[in-house]
């Protein structure tokens, strides 16, 4: 039977809930167990894909093109199992289905209440990865801190599954936070002792308990939390705050971590098989080599807005002993008076995805930059997009070449709507979403890298490229090396003569772990360690 745990947080947010399952999951997976993963979202949105950046961080993509929470990603590039459209709920998503059922008349006239019909909608929807994915455990994040009133439709669920299948089967582990005080110099477990009463009120009495600090806690914390949240003194671990995040689950296991858990929840399996991961993790610690990269994007301000591409950046940085330091450039800032000025010293330039007009003039002045000083450039999405552009105006010499998206009025527009879609649809959100073939031309930077002529990418976005300027681009020098099977979409356009000058429609990032790194960022690496003389 498979086996339930639920991740919930107290005190705070942003405690590192997503980093403690992504932890476990890989720990599980390394016991030979088959681990799935999910997060419950309290917001009301239907999913993140229509979220601000700024306020939620990135959309991540799974490959059947399901928009979620970017700790999605973290469970990815941890456990390194492809999630799907059953790992990501939200409060939106569960009334849209209940209402939609209402309307079709399937509860027969009944009054629809929270409970049993929302908790029953959240149930299906956690046993339901389990089933699809044939998981010995299903880990559950539960987003938001205990005592939101967003989240106890959710704490309710659970706590009805637990009764359902069982104690044996099922496990609670709280992450809280244990506060240092500078003042009295000592840590407070006060704040700990709240939020499991809070949660004791909602009929969970979590199993284990996580204590995310910043320093080793002394013995007498992990006594006084054991005895007054009545948990096993063993089952108090701790959290430290790490240099590199990829420790979190050799740190995690050297508290036993794991091995509490299969105790708990009875399964008989081998101990961790952690070989892999500790020889990455010492050789993240190595490094030696330093890459100075410029990601120019409109949301700079918030790192997490593009987790994946810094993280893919890194995975690709421990492959080649180097640090990845990455210098958040705000398109908007970038003229054509002070480009030099902005760029200069980096060794290779990355263009990530958005939408909208704002600052993507900035972007084209760094594309420009980067295809005339001969340093690698890197376009994702809007980057690749951004490329072409610049390519058109200045190279092929379509002055007023743009986007659609940019300009619905644009004389000519080198980007564009999908072929036979009309502006009314474009416009009521119909994204190409998820994993799509994509054939390689042969002898190219993208077959250099890939060693492939056939890949498979996850996608987000609305517009192509426009086919009717192939002909004028590909004279002016730009080289399309990669397409739909049926030809009709260009994926991939690069500068064969460059010595990294590549744009790509899809988002190469979702797939990068950090033992194994994405080839095109794997690519882009290499040959900026190349442009600075090896980056010692």
């Amino acid at each position: 039977m498979t086996k339930y745990i639920f991740v919930t947080g107290g005190v705070v947010s942003g405690l590192g809930k997503g980093i403690t399952t992504a932890s476990l999951g890989r720990l599980l997976k390394a016991r030979g167990l088959k681990v799935a993963a999910q997060k419950l979202d309290p917001y009301i949105n239907i999913d993140a894909g229509t979220m601000s950046p700024y306020q939620h961080g990135e959309v991540f993509v799974t490959e059947d093109g399901a928009e979620t929470d970017l700790d999605l990603g973290h469970y990815e590039r941890f456990i390194d199992e492809d999630l799907n459209q059953y790992s990501n709920l939200t409060t939106g998503k569960v009334y849209w289905n209940v209402l939609n059922k209402e309307r079709r008349g399937e509860y027969l006239g009944s009054t629809v209440q929270v409970i049993p019909h929302i908790t029953n909608e959240i149930k299906e929807f956690v046993y339901r990865v389990g089933k699809k994915t044939n998981a010995d455990v299903v880990i559950t994040e539960i987003g938001g801190t205990t005592g939101d009133i967003e989240s106890q439709p959710f704490i309710e669920a659970v706590r009805q599954i637990s009764l359902e299948i069982g104690e044996e089967n099922s496990l609670f582990i709280h992450v809280t936070l244990v506060p240092f005080l500078q003042g009295s110099r000592e840590h407070k477990t006060k704040p700990t002792q709240h939020s499991v009463k809070e949660l004791q009120g909602m009929g969970i009495t979590p199993d284990i308990i996580v204590l995310r600090c910043n320093e080793p806690l002394e013995f007498s914390i992990f006594r006084k939390i054991s005895m007054f949240c009545n948990v096993k003194p063993d089952c108090v671990i701790e959290n430290i705050t790490l240099p590199d995040l990829y420790e979190a689950p050799l740190m995690l296991e050297k508290s036993g971590f794991s091995h509490i858990v299969c105790r708990m929840l009875g399964l008989n399996v081998p101990e961790p098989d952690l070989a892999e991961w500790t020889e990455m993790v010492r050789h993240i610690k190595a490094r030696r080599f330093h890459v100075e990269i410029g990601l120019v994007g409109k949301y700079v301000e918030l790192h997490d807005a593009y987790l994946s591409v810094s993280e893919a950046l890194r995975h690709a940085g421990f492959f080649y002993n180097a640090y990845i330091h990455i210098h958040w450039i705000d398109s908007e800032k970038i003229t054509e008076e002070n480009t030099k000025e902005v760029l200069k010293g980096l060794d290779g330039i990355l263009v990530p995805g958005g939408f909208g007009y704002r600052g993507t003039e900035g972007m084209i002045l760094a594309a420009k930059y980067a295809r005339e000083e001969e340093i690698p450039y890197f376009g994702i999405c809007l980057g690749m997009q951004i490329a072409v552009i610049e390519f058109a105006r200045n190279v092929a010499g379509i002055k007023d070449a743009g986007s659609r998206e940019f300009d619905q009025h644009c004389p000519s527009k080198v980007i564009d709507f999908m072929p036979g879609q009309s502006s009314q649809i474009a416009k009521g959100g119909t994204l190409r979403l998820g994993a799509y073939p994509c054939v390689i031309r042969p002898e190219t930077t993208m077959e250099r890298c890939y060693k492939t002529t056939q890949i498979s990418e996850r996608h987000r976005h609305r517009y192509e490229f426009n086919n009717a300027f192939y002909d004028r681009l590909q004279q002016s020098g730009l080289t399309f090396s990669g397409f739909s099977p049926d030809g009709t979409l260009v994926e991939t356009i690069e500068l064969s003569k460059h010595p990294f000058y590549v744009g790509v429609q899809y988002h190469p990032e979702f797939k990068s772990r950090p033992n194994k790194p994405h080839p095109l960022f794997k690519g882009f690496v290499e040959t900026a360690l190349s442009h600075n003389g090896g980056g010692v």
